[in-house]
């Protein structure tokens, strides 16, 4: 089992910056794909971005392409995303994710380990 546990959640203003972290426990962390996803009010749970066990792989939906950056820090056993040039329509619970697959994928049913997920609200 994995536990994971997000933090960094929080009101900024569009254009603003925050930094999001999810530490990892329990079974080994380093050989997992990490993800990120997101859920606005009503709206199904979307994809936002993954990264290899290595870190050397990483994917992110089209919308956050430029703007958000996936890394993880296997000593510390915690996965981040950077988070710039917020926008309103980022608003959302956002969750991580663990994976063991070899090949990280971006369908949310498919990963096997949730977070509680943190708030990021963004104004206009």
């Amino acid at each position: 089992q994995v536990q994971l546990v997000e933090s960094g959640g929080g009101l900024v203003q569009a254009g603003g910056s925050l930094r999001l972290s999810c530490a990892a426990s329990g079974r080994t962390f380093r050989r997992y794909c990490m993800g990120w996803f997101r859920q606005a009010p009503g709206k199904e749970r979307e994809f936002v971005a993954h990264i290899n066990w290595s870190g050397g792989t990483t994917y992110y939906r089209d919308s956050v392409k430029g703007r958000f950056t996936i890394s993880r820090d296997n000593a510390k056993n915690t996965v981040y995303l950077q988070m710039n040039s917020l926008k309103p329509e980022d608003t959302a619970v956002y969750y991580c994710a663990a994976d063991p697959r070899l090949v990280c994928q971006t369908v949310v049913a498919l990963w096997d380990y949730w977070g509680q997920g943190t708030q990021v609200t963004v104004s206009s």
